[in-house]
């Protein structure tokens, strides 16, 4: 089967959730090792060396692609864990490596130089200079897109580019900072996402019955939302909450909802953007089965010519923060 001219890349936090991405027609699944060198370091999720191992078989037996996220940036001193991070996953048979930082995209060049790169998305490049910078100096083959261009600027940027492939974010969650470098988190818990490998870190987050059975969800000593009893309490993030400021209530950085690009799909193809991403390490078997799926059947009726707006915002709402969609800034009408 020759590969579609648009891919569909998707996320797997566990060995379930790459055979559901799998199962569920997706092209290439990423996912990361269980540490700091990727950015969903949680507990109870991501890969050890052998599982890696075993997920590369299992994806390269169903023709499909497997990317390693080593998307975080090495700490001074520390910088063999994340070199180490590069070899294993080299050893275990990845397709490419998904890199932020300028050392490691080095190491890997001089390392493991028939090894593909791809840029990660914390590196926020975005514009062709800084692309084609890392692409002579580097040999970068993909760049991951920041989630702040309208099409209009994704399709100019990837003419302006090529041959370096161009990726783009379609569905999953947002962030109000520039791309994981989340002042809010490190400054509460004193752990980086950028060097940690998460946001709102889980051994932070505290979930307290208050008098009365309203539930405060707190991350280190503050208070992120209050939920009335029975009412549903999602994970405390700092942009996602609720505080009092100049005397209201209510949402302060950002109200939760999800990024849904699925009626830009046609428009990304003509742009020539070569994959789309599905965000979602996070999240369960449940969620890439049904995500994968629907944007499966979305890209497949667009490359055959038969795509029709699809109804994707209501039929994935138990998927989406707050039930609600966002098409974010590809159609940007703000300046």
């Amino acid at each position: 089967m020759s590969a579609p001219s648009l891919s569909l890349v998707c996320p797997a936090g566990t060995p379930a959730a790459l055979d559901a991405a799998l199962e569920a027609g997706a092209d290439a699944v990423y996912c990361g090792f269980a540490d700091a060198t990727n950015a969903r370091n949680f507990p109870g999720l991501n890969f050890s060396q052998a599982e890696m191992r075993a997920a590369a078989t299992r994806t390269h037996k169903a023709g499909r692609s497997l990317y390693i996220a080593i998307n975080t940036f090495p700490k001074a001193g520390d910088e063999a864990t994340w070199h180490r991070a590069v070899d294993n996953a080299a050893e275990a048979g990845a397709d490419a490596v998904i890199l932020a930082d300028l050392g490691l995209l080095a190491y890997a060049q001089a390392h493991h130089p028939g090894l593909r790169l791809h840029l990660s998305v914390q590196a926020a490049a975005s514009t062709p200079e800084a692309i084609r910078y890392l692409a002579q100096t580097f040999g970068v083959q993909r760049v991951v897109l920041p989630r702040v261009l309208t099409l209009a600027e994704v399709t100019d940027l990837t003419a302006a580019v090529a041959p370096v492939e161009t990726e783009v974010f379609a569905f999953g969650g947002m962030c109000v900072m520039a791309e994981g470098r989340c002042q809010l988190s490190s400054y509460v818990t004193g752990q980086s996402p950028n060097t940690h490998g998460v946001c709102s870190p889980a051994g932070a987050v505290q979930f307290r019955r208050e008098a009365g059975g309203d539930v405060t969800s707190r991350l280190g000593d503050v208070t992120i939302d209050r939920h009335p009893a029975g009412a549903p309490a999602g994970y405390p993030t700092l942009c996602k909450g609720r505080f009092q400021a100049n005397g209201t209530t209510g949402y302060l950085f950002e109200e939760p909802t999800s990024l849904n690009a699925a009626d830009h799909i046609p428009g990304l193809i003509k742009a020539g953007v070569r994959a789309l991403k599905i965000e979602g390490r996070q999240r369960g078997r449940a969620y890439v089965t049904r995500v994968v799926g629907e944007f499966r059947r979305a890209i497949d009726a667009a490359l055959s010519g038969g795509f029709t707006v699809p109804d994707l915002a209501r039929g994935l709402a138990s998927e989406m923060e707050g039930g609600r969609a966002t098409a974010g800034a590809y159609d940007r009408r703000w300046r």
